[in-house]
């Protein structure tokens, strides 16, 4: 699962295996609501130190930076 804020930054927040799993359950789509929630508001300076402190990871794709 990946969301995004159109014009802003997108989250690669959730994956799985379509033959492991049909889909997500009620408490798995709870947490990532509230996990979704608080990613999209996070500032710079947050972003830059959660990837710092190595919660999340900054990918490059193409040349260009992807949070």
């Amino acid at each position: 699962m990946i969301v995004f804020k159109s014009g802003a930054r997108a989250f690669f927040v959730h994956g799985f295996a379509k033959n492991e799993k049909d889909n997500i359950n009620t408490s798995e789509l709870m947490a990532l609501k509230k996990l979704v929630s608080e990613l999209l508001v996070y500032d710079d300076e947050t972003l830059a130190r959660v990837v710092a402190s190595g919660t999340l990871m900054e990918v490059i794709c193409d040349e260009k930076t992807i949070s």
